[in-house]
């Protein structure tokens, strides 16, 4: 208390001299408190200054001596930056006051200002800090595809609200929901944070039950989506497109909407190849023994139709079938031996998954031919790679019809039709 008389003795001083001098009480008091408040609020910026520079300089050295990284993130967050303006708040906290305390009016005034200054600050900081942690946290394998953004803002939208809550307060001395009922006041809070509050829910929905993680590939057509997620965040979900286009996505509309999500090929052992080729119906026949025999010299095929044709020889001696109808008894077909080899095919192809599911199978026929469609799965992966192999393997299906007697169904192009007038 004597410390604080001696203090505001030291502060009056000018007062006192300007007294001595003749000048009046009123004067007197208002230019010495003009005078101290400078001072005090130069010293203070003057102090904010240094202790910016030392403490952001000593931050700057601590982070490139420390193993971790995080408070290199505190770095780029402006963690030291913000954290350097406590001291100079703390001094003008102390000090002010005791210049103004015969001016109740402006101590008041002056009150409100810092601790408005102060909760800003206060939150600015926690701001800084929950950035670094989430920057930090991407770094880690364990939480890279997790929605941390969603998190932070959720409790930035949190603290904003108490601090909006405070200054309210600060300012008027009534707390802010003593201007409307609770009713009314929870109305308003859902009509203004609707969008908020569903992109929440969602977060919590999408991250608890997995539905996207950064980094998967998701197609969505209603929003004209089909690429990578980069960011998932409270109110939206940015996907880059394969075109180098982003697209915005609501959060909410991942568990309202049905899309898809290519991370369950990704994790598997392949990706899948399911195409068909249109095969002339008029090309399918019956084999003579001379066609099978010619079939013979396909290596894929010799065993298989050596096997065949001694079991088929057996069945129609058994039945007594009259083979100079090639329609009785059993028979190989062109087309049935062609599914066989392409079976044998995708056995023996290297660029084709053998953990997972294979087939060629015949699907309805249609006024355009025959679909003989080819179902596997490509070992790897990579899109690029993938529409190699699949090429590769199509290639070869369309370059091997003819050797089995069959066609690939066209249209007629304007040359055949020209040459079919001819």
């Amino acid at each position: 208390m004597i410390d604080s008389i001696k203090f505001i003795d030291y502060l009056n001083f000018i007062k006192e001299a300007l007294i001595n001098k003749g000048v009046s009480d009123f004067w007197a008091e208002t230019i010495n408190l003009i005078i101290v408040l400078s001072l005090i609020i130069l010293t203070a910026y003057f102090l904010d200054r240094v202790l910016r520079k030392v403490i952001i300089k000593s931050f700057d050295v601590f982070s490139v001596k420390t193993i971790t990284t995080f408070d290199d993130f505190l770095v780029q967050s402006k963690f030291s930056r913000y954290f350097a303006h406590i001291i100079p708040l703390l001094f003008l906290k102390g000090l002010v006051p005791l210049v103004l305390k015969d001016f109740p009016f402006l101590l008041k005034s002056f009150n409100n200002v810092i601790n408005i200054y102060a909760v800003v600050l206060f939150v600015k900081i926690i701001r800084s800090f929950l950035r670094s942690t989430h920057k930090y946290l991407r770094t880690k394998e364990r939480y890279k595809d997790k929605p941390l953004e969603s998190y932070v803002q959720v409790v930035m939208i949190f603290l904003w609200g108490l601090a909006t809550f405070f200054i309210v307060y600060q300012i008027t001395g009534r707390d802010i929901l003593s201007f409307a009922t609770l009713g009314a006041a929870s109305a308003v809070i859902l009509l203004i944070f609707k969008d908020t509050i569903l992109g929440f829910v969602a977060s919590i929905q999408v991250s608890v039950n997995d539905i996207v993680r950064i980094g998967d590939w998701i197609v969505y057509a209603k929003f004209g989506a089909d690429g990578t997620v980069t960011d998932i965040n409270l109110a939206t979900v940015r996907v880059q497109n394969w075109d180098n286009t982003f697209t915005t996505i609501p959060t909410y509309s991942l568990i309202s909407d049905s899309f898809q999500n290519w991370r369950g090929m990704e994790e598997s052992g392949g990706r899948r190849i399911k195409r068909a080729v249109l095969i002339k119906q008029s090309s399918i026949k019956f084999l003579t023994e001379k066609e099978i025999d010619d079939l013979k010299k396909i290596h894929l095929v010799t065993e298989y139709l050596e096997f065949k044709s001694k079991e088929i020889t057996e069945h129609n001696k058994k039945i007594n079938a009259d083979k100079s109808v090639l329609i009785n008894g059993l028979n190989l077909t062109n087309f049935g031996v062609f599914r066989k080899y392409l079976d044998l095919y995708l056995e023996q192809n290297s660029s084709v998954s053998k953990d997972l599911f294979s087939m060629v199978r015949q699907l309805a026929p249609t006024s355009k031919g025959i679909p003989l469609e080819i179902y596997c799965f490509s070992s790897n992966k990579q899109w690029a790679n993938y529409e190699v192999i699949m090429a590769d393997i199509f290639d070869h299906v369309i370059a091997a019809i003819p050797y089995f007697d069959l066609e690939v169904f066209e249209e007629p192009t304007g040359k055949d039709l020209h040459s079919f007038v001819k």
